[in-house]
Parts: structure tokens; sequence; C-alpha cells
């Protein structure tokens, strides 16, 4: 297998590596923030041993991460927090962002506690940390990305991949992997590595927008992006990306990471926010459950595209066609089981691409990326199976 240049590499580990340093010692702002409430900047000092009177929390305006989304909104998430006597007057702080790095950087910077992220993010903080500074405390969703391509590209099955132009959403990150993985898992490979084939990383409206221009021939891509470039752009769903995991096609596409400072000074506070996690996940998945196994009801599937296009519209100032988002939904799971096994998998494809490194003998042990403890509780508490 051929890895990426050696420049490029050492491009995205120093990248990384620079932003954490900068971002920890300048009072900067990262990262683009949205809405009214979520203007917050600065750092916050490690390791103080100092209850939190704050939990700052970060999230995308991404459909897997709709629990957050909708928790925020609606109210839940800082009912929660308020309804616990014992924890004092808990301040819920929201810090929106559009990219898993700018997340991580916040979160090293002390500017917010805890993040929604995809796992590519999740893994590279952990690793840049050596291992220290980050958890994951939870999984979010699974499922939901797709490589999709122009119904006329000429692209009718893998075998014509050959001299096209795709896009992902970010070099390096998790649909990024995807996409490059399958090409040399089916013989082909990038033009910077020998071959014939170019990926360009795009923001998700330029990826709609090349789509549509037709200057990619497609792009893999998260929810709601597969749907709509279905509608607008009559595109057609090449690998649904739940096909290319065995069994049951589960795959981990974002989790909830936590500073381990804040996780270890502020148990309550995080065992709060896994209840209202833990809550939105069940009520979206009922929305979600399939009426004698066939379709979901009608009502149900209302309420919840409802529900996620208020919590969007309160921080972008937009929403997604409910016809788009019913589809969307359809290729998601909503979960609090961070499905570790897919992680390591996701962690060593990354690896072989260069975009992480594991080590030569996988000596960073991925195994102590989690501390599930606290979820684990509550799941507990509410009679559910514990998750590991």
């Amino acid at each position: 297998m051929n890895n990426m240049d050696s420049k490029a590499k050492l491009g995205i580990s120093f990248a990384i590596i620079i932003a954490v340093i900068l971002s920890s010692n300048f009072n900067f702002n990262w990262y683009t923030l949205l809405g009214q409430d979520t203007r917050t900047t600065g750092s916050m000092s490690h390791g103080t041993n100092v209850k939190a009177d704050t939990l700052k929390i970060g999230y995308f305006p991404n459909l897997n991460h709709a629990q957050a989304i909708i928790g925020l909104e609606n109210g839940d998430f800082k009912k929660i927090l308020h309804n616990d006597k014992n924890l004092g007057n808990i301040s819920l702080k929201e810090f929106v962002f559009t990219a898993g790095p700018s997340a991580i950087e916040a979160l090293y910077a002390g500017q917010i506690d805890v993040a929604y992220v995809g796992p590519n993010p999740a893994i590279n903080g952990y690793v840049v940390s050596g291992g220290e500074g980050l958890r994951i405390i939870s999984g979010a969703a699974s499922g939901g990305a797709s490589f999709i391509v122009r119904n006329d590209s000429g692209i009718e099955t893998v075998n014509d991949l050959g001299g096209k132009k795709f896009a992902s959403p970010q070099l390096g990150n998790t649909q990024d992997v995807a996409l490059r993985k399958y090409l040399i898992d089916n013989g082909f490979n990038t033009v910077e590595n020998g071959g014939n084939i170019t990926v360009v990383a795009a923001k998700p409206a330029d990826i709609i927008t090349l789509f549509l221009k037709k200057e990619i021939d497609g792009a893999w891509v998260p929810e709601p992006l597969v749907a709509i470039l279905k509608v607008q752009g009559k595109g057609v769903i090449l690998v649904d990306e739940r096909d290319l995991w065995p069994q049951d096609g589960r795959f981990v596409t974002a989790n909830i990471l936590a500073r381990t400072d804040y996780l270890r000074d502020n148990p309550e506070i995080i065992k709060k926010l896994l209840e209202a996690h833990v809550n939105e996940t069940l009520w979206i998945s009922q929305k979600l459950s399939k009426t004698n196994d066939t379709e979901v009801d009608e009502k149900n599937i209302n309420e919840l595209t409802v529900a996620f296009n208020e919590g969007l519209k309160k921080i972008t100032g937009k929403t997604y066609p409910e016809d788009q988002l019913k589809d969307a939904l359809s290729r998601i799971e909503f979960t609090y089981d961070p499905l570790s096994a897919s992680l390591n998998k996701i962690a060593t494809d990354a690896n072989d691409l260069g975009y992480i490194n594991l080590g030569g003998d996988r000596d960073i042990d991925l195994g102590s990326i989690y501390d599930l403890d606290l979820l684990n509780e509550v799941l507990r508490s509410k009679g559910l199976n514990p998750v590991r």
C-alpha cells in the first residue's frame, strides 16, 4: 500500500501540533462561532483541581450531532444540569464548529470542555497528546456516510473510477480516509501517489457547488450532504459506507470527547451531560423506530425533523427540506455505544495512509482513549445494558 507523500504527512502532523501550541498560549479564536450566546474566547488553565461552574460544549451543525442540536435548543441539557441542586448553578455555553481539528484545538486550549466530534479528529487529538489529554466518554452516531457520484459522470461500478475527480469535506477527516482507503483497496490511487484520481478537500457548501457545476465527479460525504446531492444534483449512491462494515454495518461517525482534566475534576457535571445525551438518543431512536419492521411512523419522523430544523435554525439561520432530512435519517443510527471495534479499524486506515502515527509496533494503545464509567453508571440507572 502506498503512503501519502512524506511532506504531506509532516505537514498534517506539524499543523496539528503548532495549532495546539499556539491556541494554548495566546488568546486567539481558532474556530468559527455561530449563534447569539457562543462568543467566548480565551484559554483556561489545566490541572487546577477547581470545580467548574460552567460546561462548555462544542458540536457541529451536522445531522450526526443531532442529540446536541436538539437537546441544547429545546432546553433538555440545561434542565438536567439545573435540576441537580448539588451541582449549584452550572452555566452551559455552546460553541459551534465547522471542522474537527478546530474542535480539538479548542479542547487543548481549554476553550471548551467536551465536544461532539468524528472518529478521526478524536484519534488525532489523542495521539498528539500522547494518550493523555482527551477521552471518549460516549458514542453518538453510526453510519450516515456515502460515496455519491453524478448520474452523468460515467461511473456505474467501481471499475469506472479511474481518471475521475472526487471531493471530501477535509484532508484527513473521517470521510477523506474512507475515500482514499476505498480507492486503494480497489486498485486505484491519487495523483500525488502516482495514480490518476484527484481528491480535493472542500467545505460542504462548496462540495454542493462543485457537484452541481460538474467540476467533481462525486464525493464521500456525511449526511445530510448525501441526501442533498441526491436531490439537487441528481446524484447516485455508489457506496453506502455501511456496506463496507461486516456483520451489522455499524461504524462510528460521532463520539463525545472530553478533556481529561475536566472529566477528572467534574465527574458529576459530565454524568449529567451524559444523562441528557442518553435521554436525547433514546428519544431520537424511538422516533426512528419502524412499525412492524417496515417503515417509520410519519408523525414520529415529522417530530424529529422539526426538532432538528429548529435547533439548526437557531445556530445557522437555515433549515433543511424535510424530505431530504427523512432520506438522510434512513441511513443513520443514533447510539451512545462508542463502537470501539470500528474506531480501531479507522485508526489503522488513517495510520496506513500517513495521517497519524501509531508507532512502528502500534505502541499507542487506543484502548485507553475510552473512559466509559460515567456513561455506564447512567445506563445502569436507566435499566440499560452497559457498553465497552
